[in-house]
């Protein structure tokens, strides 16, 4: 996975998470986005890298933006990691 196909696949994961009202509404609350700073910042890796982790920190979030986008449920993992950043995150 490089930058640039990381970047797309953050981009189109942050389209499907404003596309569900739900999920629009718990990622704007969990990151502390106000939804224009959201959009004006869609490109930025904190912002790509938040709505990654998001998808992360639920198994049907994961199913349903990897069936959604025709993706492979372990992709992300290098979705984030190949992302400005992602590499250094520890989860301890």
């Amino acid at each position: 996975m490089n930058r640039d196909n990381a970047e797309t696949v953050a981009l189109k994961a942050l389209g499907w998470v404003i596309g569900a009202e739900a999920e629009r509404d718990a990622f704007l609350a969990a990151s502390g986005f106000a939804p224009a700073d959201l959009m004006q910042r869609a490109g930025e890796a904190e912002v790509l890298l938040a709505v990654i982790d998001f998808i992360l920190a639920e198994d049907r979030r994961v199913i349903g933006f990897c069936d959604s986008a025709g993706l492979a449920y372990d992709s992300l993992a290098a979705v984030r990691a190949a992302l400005p950043g992602g590499d250094d995150h520890h989860w301890t």
